[in-house]
């Protein structure tokens, strides 16, 4: 695997933001990032048994596994040089803290934040 996959929901402000900032922050070979409603995220999402229909957390399949929620945002951010520090402080939250915050915020993202006319990535 070339670069560590981010499977994300193109159509969530919230989830565009997140992958506009990381855009700007991430070195530049780092990630490839998928919408979960692209052909490719579909595939990913059946390949690693997760639902099509509806994206719930943002996927990260790298060198180590697949990882979801709290911990893949974790250790998304930690592998960006500037906030590696930031994500070893927020690993010392316990994962069922971090985890409920992230599920509400994840629960609450459309009401929050609306959907994007267009996404950050073109997938279609």
């Amino acid at each position: 695997m070339e670069k560590d996959i981010i499977i994300f929901d193109g159509e969530c402000n919230l989830c565009n933001g997140v992958i506009g900032w990381l855009l700007k922050f991430a070195p530049e070979d780092l990630f490839q990032f998928v919408a979960f409603q692209s052909a490719y995220g579909q595939d990913l999402l059946r390949e690693y048994g997760f639902p099509t229909e509806q994206l719930e957390t943002v996927i990260l399949i790298d060198s180590n596994g697949v990882k979801t929620h709290s911990d893949g945002f974790l250790r998304i951010i930690s592998k960006i040089p500037k906030w590696k520090r930031v994500a070893a402080l927020l690993a010392f939250i316990p994962r069922m803290i971090r985890d409920f915050i992230y599920k509400t915020a994840s629960k609450n993202r459309v009401k929050w934040f609306g959907t994007a006319n267009s996404c950050t990535i073109d997938f279609r």
